[in-house]
């Protein structure tokens, strides 16, 4: 029926059991599967005659980075009309199929061009415009999930201090709530007929636009001009309060700078865990460097 995949029988079986219990046509019809990223079976490519879906499984390391798919289901759901986003098809836990959008990846650099800026800005106006779906993110209890997971040994006393300093403090208060997509990069990014459109909406809650813009900002690195530029566009396509707030906007963006680094270092601290890959560890120490000056300058800290 189904292509072989060189990953864990069970979890193909998984699959394959939901497909033919609750997607018979696809399953019955022939259908190749084949693991999108990695050998770990997370993520899976279904190709069926006249259509090509995409399959996401809840796996413990997923709920370890608090990724819940029946919230993904319903923000997906949530931004449908926008056609911005994949179209859900089953959610069969731990499964969640989606459609698989057409259209060509990103390259890393896309970013480096200011008309890719003009184009994603539109995008995120529009995602902007969109009422809250009910499903707040709850950053104090995602930095909680994270110290609990992870490596004690990479503890210190300067750590924990920062971690408390962060859960005691009260976060901004949002200029506005919106959907937020919280992990937009290229490579998140798919450019087809259909213009420019968001995959991997694993992380995506309500939350402050300031948050979403920050975590856009400090996540791929924009140098000032990049900011500066994509904030004139964002603002030109009717993004919060137009050119007349946009240095309050700026300022709310810097407000939330610090919270989107711990929350970044955390997630590398995690996966790192999860792994064992010295990249994650590489990716944080900037971070714990940074994030411990600001929170406690003047000290000497054992990072």
């Amino acid at each position: 029926m189904c292509g072989r995949v060189t990953v864990p029988s069970s979890i193909k079986a998984s699959l394959e059991q939901r497909l033919a219990q609750q997607l018979p046509a696809v399953f019955s019809a022939g259908c190749h599967l084949s693991p999108v990223v990695g050998l770990t079976g997370e993520s899976w490519k279904i190709e069926a005659p006249g259509q090509t879906l995409l399959a996401r499984m809840q796996s413990a390391d997923k709920a370890a980075l608090g990724v819940n798919r029946r919230r993904e289901q319903a923000l997906l759901r949530h931004v449908a009309a926008l056609n911005i986003a994949p179209q859900t098809r089953l959610i069969s836990p731990p499964w969640l199929v989606v459609t698989w959008l057409s259209g060509q990846p990103c390259e890393p650099d896309f970013f480096s061009h200011r008309h890719n800026l003009d184009r994603l800005s539109q995008r995120v106006v529009e995602l902007q415009r969109l009422p809250p779906s009910g499903y707040r993110l709850q950053l104090h209890q995602q930095f909680s999930r994270y110290w609990q997971q992870i490596d004690r040994s990479r503890l210190t006393a300067d750590w924990l201090r920062l971690h408390q300093h962060f859960m005691h403090q009260s976060m901004p208060q949002p200029l506005k709530l919106a959907v937020m997509h919280m992990d937009i990069h290229p490579g998140n990014l798919v450019d087809g007929e259909q213009g420019l459109r968001l995959i991997d909406w694993e992380y995506a809650a309500d939350g402050d636009i300031a948050l979403e813009l920050a975590a856009l900002f400090r996540g791929n690195g924009w140098s000032d001009e990049q900011q500066q530029y994509f904030l004139q566009t964002y603002a030109a396509a009717g993004g919060y309060g137009g050119h007349k707030q946009t240095r309050r906007l700026q300022q709310q963006i810097r407000r939330w700078t610090p919270w989107v680094e711990y929350l970044m270092l955390m997630w590398f601290e995690v996966r790192w865990q999860q792994t064992g890959d010295r990249q994650f560890t590489d990716w944080a120490q900037p971070l714990r460097e940074s994030l411990f000056t600001r929170a406690m300058p003047g000290r000497k800290h054992n990072k």
